[in-house]
């Protein structure tokens, strides 16, 4: 993972609530999507290609 995740433009789903709930945010670079603890940004992110992104969603979304 490369240094420079701080200039991304993270997104926290709109599913996630405004209690503290666990949730993650991503940001879209042109290498890949970085995945991060919303509760924690302090925490290194990790990053995926966007395909495996998109298998993830496909999966994620059959619930």
């Amino acid at each position: 993972m490369s240094s420079g995740t701080a200039d991304l433009a993270w997104f926290k789903s709109s599913y996630s609530g405004t209690q503290g709930d666990s949730c993650v945010e991503v940001a879209f670079a042109e290498q890949g999507v970085h995945v991060r603890d919303s509760k924690d940004v302090s925490r290194p992110a990790f990053a995926v290609s966007r395909e495996g992104w998109g298998e993830f969603v496909r999966f994620a979304s059959k619930g």
